[in-house]
């Protein structure tokens, strides 16, 4: 399962690990996702992975 939001397609990124002695290391940095059930429109329920930001999103959009 790919680690991708599937609305927004926030996926994960690159960068460094920065020790107190300045040594650099690569790491990466993942989105932080979630399940949720997605209503669609002929009525079925499906469980897509989205990302806890594209949530708050849709949250302060709905309103």
């Amino acid at each position: 399962m790919s680690k991708k939001c599937a609305i927004t397609g926030k996926g994960p990124m690159v960068g460094n690990n920065v020790s107190h002695a300045n040594n650099k290391t690569k790491r990466r940095f993942m989105p932080n996702l979630r399940t949720v059930r997605v209503m669609l429109e002929d009525g079925t329920t499906r469980k897509i992975r989205v990302a806890a930001s594209t949530l708050r999103t849709m949250k302060k959009q709905s309103k």
